[in-house]
């Protein structure tokens, strides 16, 4: 597990000490010792790695990581750019184009939104292969709600994408009259056609970012040439 080494350090840091992640960490240490156990290690805090805690202004909350091959690196509804792109993502590009105008791009990879400021974060971290939810209520929702906690106490202004009912029931941790908090259904195609499409998230999130002075975020995924 590579160790969170950005300003997420000081501000999470103390998460590391506490009988919950001693437990955690064990546990997850077998589990990839002994399984095949989804993202590779080194990119189980991508996250925090890609999006600094000073950087963030929009933080798009996910639930456990996806379990088939080579899909999961570390950022929820991602994956990469070889990788056919899993349906709520598909949904996901659908409202952006209705919404935005932008082109349906040819890979999940989200990384781009990361760099920008978008914290893409699942509530769990690792999952066992082909088997969704495997690692829940294992410590690392302790976790992640902790840096939700974190994200609350900062003094600017940041959005939160609040998609399905297990992101919307992190909304009583966020009470910052300086934040703006989104919620609809979740992308997926169960759910998508409850009211995900029509939503209008992704123009929202930039004319309150334009509103406080900040850079809007380009939501556009470019085409990628995988030979």
């Amino acid at each position: 597990m590579a160790m969170i080494s950005n300003d997420w350090l000081p501000a999470m840091g103390g998460e590391f000490k506490k009988p919950y992640y001693v437990e955690l960490y064990k546990f997850v240490r077998e589990e990839y010792g002994a399984r095949q156990i989804f993202p590779p290690a080194e990119d189980i805090f991508n996250a925090f790695h890609l999006t600094p805690l000073k950087d963030v202004k929009v933080v798009i909350i996910g639930q456990d990581p996806y379990h088939n091959e080579g899909q999961a690196h570390g950022l929820c509804f991602s994956v990469k750019p070889e990788v056919d792109i899993p349906p709520s993502l598909v949904n996901i590009y659908q409202e952006l184009r209705d919404d935005l105008g932008c082109y349906v791009p040819n890979n999940g990879y989200l990384v781009k939104w990361a760099k920008q400021g978008v914290l893409l974060l699942n509530t769990v971290l690792t999952v066992r292969a082909h088997a969704a939810n495997s690692h829940r209520g294992k410590g690392w929702e302790e976790f992640t709600d902790a840096a939700i906690k974190v994200l609350n106490q900062q003094d600017r202004p940041i959005v939160y994408l609040l998609w399905g009912r297990p992101a919307q029931m992190k909304k009583s941790m966020l009470n910052n009259p300086k934040h703006l908090i989104l919620e609809a259904p979740h992308p997926s195609p169960l759910s998508a056609y409850r009211g995900f499409f029509g939503c209008r998230h992704f123009s929202k999130t930039n004319a309150f970012l334009g509103e406080n002075g900040l850079e809007p975020i380009d939501w556009q995924i470019e085409d990628t040439f995988v030979k």
